[in-house]
């Protein structure tokens, strides 16, 4: 049996275009934010080190997007983090944070440059104040691929992110990337930082008239 229909091509009618009112629990998410407060546990060849940073995340509304029936509400990202004081790179993310109202899913997508992509996912009330997203190594849908050097050297067998909305406007993550070191080592790779927005978010180009 599959939770899903035969008709995997009619999609839903009328849909509502304005992406800002239908996000649900990733509503307070949308616009841009800054986090000076971030903290990174990495390995090194001498054990675990830890590493200050701060961070700028744009998170822009899109348009509905809809495979057949399947109707998603979403956040194109962006991160840039850098460490204190220091104008190279750290780390670079890009993706989406979707919501899908029908079945309460919250997704997040991520791409880096270090050749390492994932998607996890949970179900959340529309409401919530705080949630929880897993991707596995071993799930055919909610995974995580990586290149073949961190494979090998750096295997990702596990990935979490607890976002908390907090009643002040801001919110926050906590990260826990859970890796093979050669293949043995088991090493929680942890980052949290706490993000005030610098900017508001402006319309989905269908909702704001502009051609997508």
């Amino acid at each position: 049996m599959t939770e899903f229909s035969t008709d995997i091509y009619t999609e839903p009618s009328p849909v509502d275009v304005n992406t800002l009112a239908n996000l649900g629990p990733l509503t307070p998410m949308a616009g841009i934010w800054k986090g000076e407060r971030g903290l990174d546990t990495k390995p090194k060849a001498d054990g675990a080190r830890k590493q200050a940073y701060v961070e700028r995340i744009e998170l822009y509304p899109i348009d509905p997007v809809t495979n057949g029936p399947q109707l998603f509400y979403g956040l194109r990202y962006l991160i840039i983090v850098n460490k204190p004081d220091n104008v190279k790179t750290y780390h670079e993310q890009v993706g989406y944070w979707l919501w899908e109202p029908k079945t309460k899913t919250v997704i997040q997508t991520l791409g880096i440059p270090r050749g390492q992509i994932a998607m996890a996912s949970a179900v959340v009330e529309p409401d919530a104040r705080q949630f929880e997203l897993v991707a596995r190594l071993d799930s055919d849908t909610y995974g995580i691929r990586s290149n073949p050097f961190l494979e090998y050297g750096f295997k990702t067998v596990e990935y979490r992110i607890k976002v908390t909305i907090n009643d002040d406007g801001t919110w926050g993550y906590e990260e826990d990337t859970v890796m093979l070191l050669r293949g043995e080592e088991e090493f929680h790779h942890t980052d949290r930082n706490l993000l005030h927005r610098v900017a508001e978010p402006l319309p989905n180009p269908l909702a704001s008239g502009v051609p997508a």
